[in-house]
């Protein structure tokens, strides 16, 4: 099926007349949808709309809107097969995964939808009499959201849910390896009844509607997932207008194992994290730093979860499926190269699947030991299903280990000692910190993001604090 942009209130074909193909990554020949590639010329008419549409969706009432995003959660909800399909058959994720991911935009939607409801201002005493003192929330205005693949209706839901909700318009360019889940999407907003160039999207490369959606001068904020090397781009390009910039990049995750954890719960906790969505997560783990007490048996249970794992197409709902691309795949493998030059031993896995899986991305989970902090196992970030093993002779040790990169983004420990619990809560350099559970997985209703090179450290997702890069404060001082 071929896919068009949403510019305006409708469905365009690109200015090219171009389009790029996504494929099912466990079976590269099928092609889920041509989606179009797209033009500056494109991305500056998204603009050009959300602009237009801009002054009278900030005038609609607070309930007006959340209304119609409640809407698009119920229409979410309705076609939740098909779309389920959709993201299985397009990013790899199993169905458990996808329906998962499905979940989520619903409810991002449903809670989004009742803070519209909510937004205002707050009153504060004034210091002179007859003075009425409050605080405006208004709407930043234009905004543009760039999106991955990774999770293709749950992150574009969660950017373009809380900026509808306080009056923003929205331009979205999704990922093209995801770019027709999110077309689904857009098109679940379109039929709640979004006015005309509310939420717009278009498809195609960064280089050019990237481009355009971070330097338009009538672009009031952007909001960037995907990697680090990108997101530096589009913050210098958004920097010289001074536009309003949020960005949540990648991590390089560690959960801390301590004598005191139970081995198997650690193994769940340690295994769900590296290989769950074939460890295409940017809070994915793939650093567990073991106390060298019970290293040796943790390596035996973590390869015998590794191993234990089925594999296959997302459709038929196994433990891991594929990566997303053969590039994501290529990436996965040079690693494991790296590793073995490094040094570390090879434990388990690291090779592509070469039976009747042989056509898909399809990689083993893969499990190494002996490696050390340096390395660049250790230290760079994987998108796959790598875990890398590190022995550590102490708590802070474990500690050292778990700040020593660039990255800070999610972060736990298995212990069952209150005071090492406590510490790694207060001394870890990472936004999302958990004890005794995975660092994968995330409540909608607070604060999401990283430190270091995870963030630009400026704005925070979801939650109220999702409500604070879309809003500007206005201090009203009335006097009568």
């Amino acid at each position: 099926m071929a896919y068009q942009n949403f510019i305006g209130g409708e469905w365009r074909d690109s200015a090219s007349g171009e389009t790029i193909a996504s494929r099912n990554p466990a079976a590269p020949d099928e092609v889920v949808g041509e989606v179009p590639q797209s033009t500056a010329a494109d991305a500056t008419a998204a603009v050009d709309a959300a602009a237009a549409a801009s002054e009278e969706w900030a005038a609609t009432p607070g309930p007006e809107r959340g209304a119609i995003i409640r809407e698009a959660g119920n229409l979410l909800d309705t076609r939740r097969e098909d779309i389920t399909e959709t993201l299985v058959r397009e990013e790899g994720k199993t169905w458990s995964e996808a329906t998962g991911e499905l979940q989520r935009a619903v409810d991002i939607f449903h809670y989004y939808a009742s803070k519209a409801a909510d937004i205002g201002g707050e009153v504060r005493a004034s210091s002179a009499r007859e003075r009425y003192l409050y605080v405006d929330r208004e709407p930043v205005g234009v905004v543009s959201a760039i999106t991955p693949w990774n999770y293709p209706i749950a992150i574009p839901a969660w950017k373009l849910a809380p900026a509808l909700a306080t009056g923003n318009t929205a331009t979205l360019k999704p990922a093209t390896a995801g770019a027709v889940t999110a077309i689904e999407l857009v098109r679940v907003l379109d039929d709640a009844g979004l006015p005309d160039g509310v939420c717009n999207l278009v498809t195609g490369p960064g280089d050019t509607v990237g481009d355009v959606l971070t330097t338009d001068d009538r672009v009031d904020a952007v909001s960037f997932t995907g990697s680090e090397a990108v997101g530096d781009i589009v913050y210098q390009a958004a920097a010289p207008d001074q536009k309003r910039v949020q960005l949540e990049m990648g991590g390089k995750n560690p959960t801390v194992v301590m004598p005191s954890a139970d081995i198997d719960e650690a193994t769940d906790i340690v295994g769900s994290g590296a290989f769950g969505t074939t460890g295409q997560s940017c809070t994915a783990c793939s650093r567990a730093v073991v106390h060298e007490d019970i290293h040796d048996e943790f390596v035996d249970a973590i390869v015998a979860y590794a191993e234990s794992l089925s594999i296959g197409p997302g459709i038929d709902d196994p433990d891991m499926g594929p990566h997303v691309s053969e590039a994501e795949l290529a990436g996965t493998l040079d690693y494991v190269e790296i590793a073995q030059n490094e040094g570390a031993t090879l434990e388990t896995g690291g090779n592509r699947l070469d039976d009747e899986l042989a056509d898909g991305y399809f990689v083993e989970p893969t499990v190494f030991a002996d490696v050390e902090p340096d390395m660049r196992i250790a230290q760079e970030e994987v998108f796959g299903p790598i875990l890398s093993v590190i022995s550590v002779g102490s708590f802070e040790e474990a500690l050292d280990v778990a700040n020593g990169v660039t990255q800070g983004l999610s972060a736990s420990v298995v212990t069952d000692d209150l005071r090492e619990a406590h510490r790694f809560v207060r001394e870890v350099d990472a936004g999302v910190v958990k004890t005794n559970e995975k660092t994968t997985g995330l409540e909608l209703h607070v604060p999401f993001g990283g430190m270091k090179a995870s963030s630009s450290e400026t704005y925070r997702e979801q939650g109220d604090a999702g409500l604070d890069f879309y809003t500007i404060s206005k201090t009203v001082y009335l006097n009568y």
